[in-house]
This record gives structure tokens, C-alpha cells and sequence, in this order.
């Protein structure tokens, strides 16, 4: 079917907009081509149409139409995911339900199940990352139940997740943290777990472009600045391992990829070292074109080339091919030393596995036919599935569990009998056990890691042989939960708990009724939940439980009144500690108003606030106002190691903030200082600072060794313009290697 160049039910004034969304539809359809079988064209048209005109007087925060969206995110899923036709009408009617009059009954009748249930479960995602942090956590359970019923539901939001921070820039600042935020703490790392690497790695880039700016650009400059020496060093690293490539007769692809921004933004901090001593800035990548019985000697065979030309580094050899990760990546990596004395790492894949790196789980499925170890993705889907099914626990744990059970790197181990399990990295020998069995969990006393006897709390790694002593007399306690990350053994251990705290509970249940019963008063849901306050306990449970074990002594139930009425009891208040920021009274007369520098909102109105111990933010730093329960207002940094986590789970808490001028206050930050141990050093720093420059310093150390001396400064600034000019001022000194702030205790 031709398509017409009249969008019949799409009424737009712009020509230039109806020539705009027509052209991305054929692109659309173009990418799509070699997968169309006859009937899909019409059925497409039809879903374009229906998006279209249910669209129709929708627009982009951007100003453009919305219906360029769904297109935008449908071309994603075809040629960046390698999804097919149906993903492709979900993808275009991905907002429909949410946004629009049309229900999913209209999809059900119009296009069948299949796509219904899809679109209906992208809708129940959209509204994820919003409201509080109880009902996202609910929300998000509720996405993780679908992906076990269809993963295309999670494949296709995260094509709508890129294609939004691809269009971050229209937004509000606020409403750019937040997405960015959410994107970093879980979209990024479940595109990591689904084994889309480069959508993974693209949205953690473009996350980072919102929260550090300043980083990013600075990275960024730095790749491009470097870009011709580094590519003339991959062209010397490539040519003699190309001859020996070609003499031995591979079809082969060689090339080399620059590392992401974000990764090497991580390996700055990781290993405190700056730009330039950041050794893998790239990788070389050796794609060999194999049959499937030969994959891995082909790549086994290039490992031998390449470390006959170089010398490898045995510690850094990765083997993915003989044990695959659980989201099907399978590669070799190793690392070698190049010309120039530089380590290069090198990864050598086939093109099906490069096909599984880039597209993940789509390209999985195509390969699915004849391997017999392809079920790795249905044993993550149900533990997920067990994970889910523990109906307690509804709070923001549940979120935090699922980071470190499921999206985390994992390792591999092996049972007795050499049977292979996954477990996340962190992962105890507590944990393995539970991985075999509730019962084996629960009765754990030790365990034997390759034949030497270990503590429950031992933490595994990749190759361990592990076998579970059990006791017939052993029961989970509440330390155990301080030694496993699996989300099934946290689950199983807390109900272990509960249930014991229950039992014995039912004794305090006793005592109280008698005690309540004495008084004249009714032991109500109301009662139980004042008396809670009164002792300051977390629930009605935790009462009981506290009475039965004597931990509470109701003797104090005389303050009560006796007359049967609701109990009166004081509400706990919760002394708060205040945070002030702090000042440098010694030099400056202090006063209240010095105090409220922040401006909120629009609105020139000075609030209260206190500064975030964990990032301790200056005035010019790029902040944010997070609203605490119990303590008030207070200013993190974006960049902040807790920032991610606020912003994502309790976005609806975040206030717009900026600094106001006001030079009358100064604030506590620390520098550290890396030099070469030379006469005289310290004099020309202390005389920069306090001299030249005029900063109070609060306090210094200094330390040498072995010619090399660290200097930690503590000194009093007034905005992060100061700070930048005496880093500047203190790198230009001779000797100075390298100035770094850190957060003062």
C-alpha cells in the first residue's frame, strides 16, 4: 500500500509539519522492510493513524507535534533494539491509553491481545517515577510482572526512555535532574541487564550531560582534543595484528571504540587519578565472522595472535565465552601492553555475539535456536518472578533490593556436583544457600568454599565450588540480613522473622488485654496504635513483641486515662538535630538573615535551609532543595553521591533552587594537595592562601613520603568562584601535581 501524501485524519495547518511526520513514517517503514509479511503495512497504517489522530492537539514540550514521538521510539525499537512489526505498533501507540480517549479495549479490538497487553503494560510504567516513593515501588513491581510475561514491554520503554533524554533539552532544569536521575538509578542499568550495551551506555552519557555539565563538557573537549594522537596510536596498535590476522585467514572486522564519557568519568573517581592518566580511554574491538561450532576457537585462536604480538596482563582476563553473562553477553576481553608502554584493553567477539552486545535480548531470541544454555534469561525472569511474589514488602526496599539483586554484575559459582548458579557480585555463601533452597537457606551454619570451611557472611567470587553444612537446630536471626543481597534471601529471612516475632507477640497480646482490661480501657486497633507512639515502636506488632520479651514495662500505663475512652497518650517527638552551615564568625559579624542565601522557585522569598553533611555545597555549586521528613529543607549538590537516589525515588520532594549573592558568609570546604616534597612548598602554598589570596584557613596537615607530599586544607570560601580561582592558582605553583576538593567531616 502507497502512502498518501494527505495524512487524512491528522489536521495540521504546517505543511512543512505534515511533510515532517510523513518522512518519518517512511523512514519507519523503510527500516522495517525486511521484516514486513503481507497485511503488516495496513495494519501499521492503520496504528499511525490511530496514534496520529488521538494526537492530534498534542505538542512536545519542544513545540513540535507528539506524534513525531511514538515514530521517533518505533524507529528505535526496529533498528537500535531489532524489534519486529508488533513491537512496532505498540511503540506507536505506546502514550495512546495514557494520554488520549482511546482504551485499550479500542487496541484490543483494532490490533488483538498481544499488542493490548503490551501497550497496557507500558502504561502502567508511565506513571513509575512519580508520587511517592511507596506507590513508584508498587508501581514498579507491577512493571517487573510484565516483563516476566513480555519483555518487549521493557524494551520498548527504554526505546521511550532514550528518545526523551535525546530531547532533554526543552525541559525545565528541575524536570532534567529528576528524568536524569530516574535514568542513571534504574533505566541504565536495566538496559544493562536486558544486554542493550549501547543504549545503556548512551543513557548514562546523556544523564551525565544534566547532572554534571561541567564534567561532561570537560571530558568531551578532552576526546576531542586528543582525538588525532589517539587514533594514530589504534592505527600503530592495529597494523601488525591485522597482518597476522589476514595471514591466518580470518574474516574479521578490527577497529577501535573511544570508551564512554561516563566510563571514564567513573574510572577518574574510582582510581582519584585526572584525564590523562586514565589508561583505556579506548578499546580495540576484533569482530572475527564465524560459523556457530567454531565460535570459540576462532576467538581463542585471535587471543593467541594478539598476545604473541603483545604481552597480555593474566589478571585481566575476562572469559565470557565459556560462561556467558545472564544477559547473553559473550566476548573475550583481555588487556595487553602496546607500543609506548601503554596498556590497551582488547575485546574479541564474533559477529552473533556483537549482534547480542549491541541489541540484547531481541538478538537473543534470534539466536535461540540450537543453544542449549539459551534459558539464562528465563532463570532471571523467575527469580524475578519469586522476588515478586513476597507481598509484604511494598516500601522503597523493595526497589533498592531489586538494584543489587537483579541489575547488578553477577558472578558465576558452582554446587557440589559442578552445576553453575549466578549470583549478583557481593553475593555470601548465606545467599547461595538460599539460592538452592528456602530450607537449605534457613538451616545454613557454615559452608565449605573450594574445601575449606567458611562463615555464612563469606562473600563469593566468580569459580568459587561451594557445598552448604546445615543443622537441623539453626533458625535465621536479624543479623542475617546484614549478609545477604539476593532479594530471595532478604525476603525469606524477613518472613522467617515475622513470623517468630508473631508467635511470641500473641504472649504480649495477653499481657496488655489483661493490663488494658484492668484499666477500663478497650484494646482497639486506635488504642494499640497511640500506645505505639506512646512507647515509641514502629508498629503494633513491635509492641507486643517488646512487652512479651519484658523490653517495655507497662507499668507506665498509669499515666493513661481509665475511663475507656481513647487512650491519651504524649505523641514521641523526635528530637532533630540542626544543621547550620558553617561560618567563619571569627572574622565577620554574623546575623540571621547571612544564614538565608537561597532563593526558591520564581520567587525572591529567603527560606531556611541547612547544608547536606553528605556533599557540603558552597554558593555557586549546581544544588538542589530536597524537603526531609523531620528536618526540614536541605541543599545537596547534583553531583552529590546521594543525589541519583533522592531525585529518582522522591522527586516530589525536590525544590528549585539557586544561590543568592551575598558575600557576607563564608563556608568550610576542604582541598587536597599533591606535590612533589620540595624546600620550601608549604610556604608558597600557605603564603597563596592567607597571603596573596587572604582565605581564613581553619586547619592543614601535611604529609611526605618518599618524596611525594599530601596536604589536606581546610579553608573558609564564599562562593565556588573563589575555590575555582585559588584551584587554578595553587595548580599553576611548581611542583603542584594535582588539587582536589573533598567534603569536610
Amino acid at each position: 500500500m502507497e502512502i498518501s501524501t494527505e495524512i487524512s485524519t491528522y489536521n495540521l495547518n504546517d505543511e512543512d509539519e505534515k511533510k515532517a511526520i510523513l518522512r518519518q513514517y517512511r523512514g519507519l517503514l523503510r527500516v522495517l522492510k525486511p521484516k514486513l509479511k503481507p497485511g503488516d503495512k495496513e495494519l501499521l497504517r492503520t496504528a499511525f493513524e490511530m496514534a496520529a489522530e488521538a494526537h492530534k492537539t498534542m505538542r512536545r514540550k519542544s513545540g513540535e507535534p507528539y506524534i513525531l514521538h511514538p515514530l521517533a521510539v518505533a524507529k528505535i525499537c526496529v533498528e537500535e533494539i531489532g524489534l519486529g512489526v508488533r513491537s512496532t505498533l505498540c511503540a506507536l501507540l505506546h502514550d495512546t491509553v495514557e494520554d488520549t480517549d482511546i482504551t485499550i479495549e479500542d487496541i484490543q479490538r483494532e490490533f488483538g491481545i498481544e499488542v493490548a497487553k503490551i501497550v497496557d503494560g507500558l502504561t502502567k510504567i508511565s506513571t513509575v517515577m512519580d508520587t511517592n516513593s511507596t506507590a513508584q515501588a508498587e508501581n514498579f513491581k507491577k512493571i517487573l510482572l510484565t516483563l516476566t510475561d513480555d519483555p518487549r514491554v521493557i524494551l520498548i520503554k527504554l526505546a521511550d526512555r532514550l528518545h526523551n533524554m535525546r530531547t532533554l533539552d526543552s525541559m525545565k532544569r528541575e524536570k532534567q535532574l529528576k528524568i536524569s536521575s530516574e535514568t542513571v538509578y534504574v533505566y541504565a542499568p536495566l538496559a544493562h541487564r536486558m544486554g542493550l550495551y549501547t543504549i545503556k551506555t548512551e543513557l548514562e552519557d546523556l544523564a551525565m550531560k544534566y547532572m554534571e555539565p561541567d564534567t561532561y563538557r570537560y571530558i568531551a573537549q578532552k576526546l576531542t582534543d586528543t582525538k588525532r594522537e589517539r587514533s594514530k596510536y589504534i592505527n600503530d596498535f592495529i597494523r601488525p595484528v591485522k597482518e597476522k590476522l589476514e595471514k591466518a585467514d580470518f574474516d574479521f572486522d578490527i577497529y577501535g571504540r573511544p570508551k564512554s564519557i561516563h566510563s571514564i568519568w567513573t574510572k577518574m573517581k574510582k582510581k582519584g587519578v585526572s584525564f590523562e592518566e586514565v589508561y583505556d580511554l579506548f578499546a580495540i574491538r576484533i569482530l572475527v565472522n564465524s560459523s556457530l561450532e567454531k565460535e570459540k576457537e576462532d576467538c581463542w585462536k585471535v587471543y593467541s595472535i594478539i598476545t604473541d604480538e603483545y604481552t597480555p596482563s593474566p589478571e585481566r582476563l575476562r572469559d565470557w565465552l565459556s560462561n556467558p553473562k545472564s544477559n547473553g553477553y559473550e566476548a573475550l576481553h583481555t588487556t595487553v601492553m602496546g607500543p609506548q608502554g601503554k596498556w590497551v584493553e582488547v575485546q574479541i567477539r564474533t559477529m552473533r555475539m556483537n549482534e547480542i552486545a549491541e541489541k540484547g535480548l531481541a538478538a537473543h531470541w534470534k539466536y535461540k535456536e540450537g543453544k542449549d544454555d539459551e534459558s539464562r534469561f528465563d532463570k532471571w525472569f523467575h527469580q524475578i518472578r519469586e522476588a515478586l511474589s513476597n507481598q509484604d514488602e511494598n516500601s522503597i526496599d523493595f526497589l533498592q533490593d531489586f538494584k543489587t539483586s537483579f541489575l547488578a554484575e553477577e558472578i558465576y559459582v558452582y554446587t557440589p556436583k559442578g552445576e553453575v548458579k549466578m549470583l549478583p557480585i557481593g553475593a555470601t555463601a548465606l545467599d547461595f544457600a538460599f539460592s538452592v533452597h528456602t530450607a537449605v537457606g534457613s538451616k545454613c551454619i557454615g559452608a565449605k568454599v573450594n574445601h575449606k570451611l567458611v562463615p555464612i557472611s563469606y562473600k563469593l567470587r566468580s569459580g568459587d565450588q561451594i557445598e552448604i553444612i546445615t543443622s537441623a537446630k539453626q533458625k535465621p536471626n536479624t543479623e542475617w540480613l546484614n549478609f545477604v543481597v539476593t532479594s530471595k534471601a532478604k525476603s525469606k529471612i524477613k518472613d522467617t522473622l515475622k513470623e517468630e516475632k508473631r508467635h511470641i507477640a500473641e504472649e504480649g497480646k495477653y499481657t496488655l488485654q489483661r493490663k488494658l482490661e484492668g484499666m477500663g480501657a478497650s484494646m482497639s486497633h486506635s488504642n494499640l496504635e497511640e500506645l505505639a507512639a506512646f512507647y515509641k515502636v514502629n508498629s503494633s506488632l513491635d509492641l507486643l513483641y517488646e512487652i512479651a520479651i519484658k523490653k517495655i514495662d507497662l507499668k507506665e500505663l498509669k499515666e493513661f486515662t481509665t475511663s475507656g475512652e481513647k487512650l491519651i497518650a504524649p505523641k514521641p517527638i523526635k528530637p532533630v538535630p540542626e544543621e547550620k552551615p558553617e561560618v567563619d564568625i571569627t572574622s565577620r559579624p554574623y546575623n540571621k538573615k547571612d544564614a538565608e542565601l537561597i532563593i526558591f522557585g520564581e520567587s525572591s522569598d529567603r527560606i531556611q535551609y541547612t547544608l547536606a553533611n553528605c556533599c557540603k555545597p558552597i554558593p555557586g555549586d549546581d544544588v538542589f532543595g530536597f524537603v526531609t521528613t523531620g528536618e526540614g529543607l536541605k541543599i545537596h549538590r547534583t553531583n552529590c553521591p546521594n543525589a541519583a537516589r533522592l531525585l529518582s525515588n522522591y522527586g516530589h520532594r525536590v525544590v528549585k533552587t539557586k544561590w543568592a549573592k551575598n558575600k557576607e558568609i563564608s563556608f568550610l570546604t576542604g582541598l587536597k594537595i599533591i606535590g612533589l616534597d620540595d624546600v620550601g612548598v608549604i610556604h608558597k602554598i600557605t603564603n597563596l592562601i592567607s597571603g596573596e589570596l587572604r582565605f581564613n584557613i581553619s586547619a592543614m596537615t601535611i604529609e611526605a613520603k618518599e618524596g611525594i607530599f599530601q596536604g589536606n586544607v581546610k579553608i573558609f570560601v564564599h562562593d565556588k568562584d573563589e575555590l575555582d580561582e585559588l584551584v587554578n592558582r595553587l595548580i599553576a605553583l611548581p611542583g603542584i601535581e594535582r588539587v582536589d576538593r573533598y567534603d569536610t567531616e
